[in-house]
């Protein structure tokens, strides 16, 4: 097994907990499905937001899905100007025999405009 990482982001439509929390776990559960993570193979999440989503850390809403024992991280997203807005950002970790090639990075909502190569 090797380490890979898998890129994901989603925008939310308002700054509240409840809207945080549900596009998190949307996206997070996208990211592991889609690629078929076993959990337990997860080294770590990383978590980035832009600075005006800050009703609640991203990382509650792994906690709530059970990720229990990963380590997390939240952190702000560089606040460059014209960049996209209310948007979520994860970094996820894990051991895999994947090659590179069949690692599947999410973009949904608004955040699909950050890689349009890679929205099917």
């Amino acid at each position: 097994m090797v380490v890979r990482a898998i890129r994901g982001a989603i925008t939310a439509d308002q700054n509240s907990r409840e809207e945080i929390i549900a596009k998190t776990k949307q996206l997070l559960k996208d990211m592991i499905e889609l690629n078929e993570v076993d959990v337990s193979n997860v080294i770590s999440i990383f978590f980035t937001c832009t600075k005006d989503l800050d009703a609640v850390f991203p990382a509650v809403a792994a906690r709530e899905l059970g990720l229990t024992n990963i380590p997390l991280m939240c952190a702000n997203e560089m606040d460059v100007p014209g960049s996209l807005p209310k948007c979520i950002r994860i970094l996820l970790s894990f051991n895999t025999d994947k090659s590179l090639d069949e690692i599947k990075h999410v973009y949904l909502g608004e955040a699909k405009k950050l890689r349009p190569d890679l929205v099917k």
